[in-house]
């Protein structure tokens, strides 16, 4: 059994390694293999923090249930009835441990605690971009609402969630750039906003 890290607890989830890393004051302290969202449901990327914890949360979640603040769904870092799926591109888009890791770092975070998820949230694995339209979620969501937000055409939140305020946004900046009159964020789109 490991003992809890030293210092204050972060956790970097890497999406292509399909790794986690417990941080402990910023230094690495013990890493887990763990499966991560397929394309069609990726995990979300970005910095979120632990929002709450639960035993034995539901089916399919294993033993622990660690929550996330992440805006546009419900994501966590839980275990799982599913072990064989560890090391691989599996879920519906939540951070899968073994039942035993996950176990071993759940007394360890608290509630505020960052987690860190990297990767391209537009190249996941494959490397198609999809085309965005209303309703959609995500973190290449965000990155493109950032992206209008630093050009001057959206003022909403950075939140991944495409709306109202959005939609105005795409088609406002289609219009400055020539493009038809469309409401899609297609391949040209992420190519005039540099991505």
């Amino acid at each position: 059994k490991t003992p809890p890290p030293p210092g204050e607890v972060s956790i970097v989830v890497d999406t292509y390694r399909r790794k986690l890393t417990v941080m402990s004051d910023g230094e690495p302290y013990k890493q887990y293999p763990v499966a991560t969202g397929k394309y069609e449901t990726p995990t979300p990327i970005g910095t979120f923090k632990v929002l709450r914890k639960a035993m034995n949360w539901g089916t399919g979640f294993g033993t622990r249930w660690i929550g996330l603040t992440v805006p546009w769904g419900i994501y966590g870092i839980h275990g799982t009835n599913k072990p064989h799926s560890i090391g691989s591109y599996a879920s519906h888009g939540c951070i899968r441990m073994n039942n035993h890791n996950v176990e071993e770092i759940y007394p360890w975070v608290k509630p505020g605690t960052m987690v860190t998820i990297i990767g391209n949230p537009f190249k996941y694995h494959p490397s198609q971009y999809r085309t965005m339209r209303r309703d959609e979620r995500g973190s290449d969501v965000m990155e493109v609402q950032f992206r209008l937000q630093k050009l001057g055409f959206y003022n909403g939140p950075i939140d991944g969630i495409w709306g109202g305020g959005m939609e105005r946004a795409v088609l406002e900046f289609r219009q400055s750039r020539g493009l038809p009159k469309d409401n899609s964020v297609n391949a040209e789109v992420y190519h005039l906003l540099g991505l």
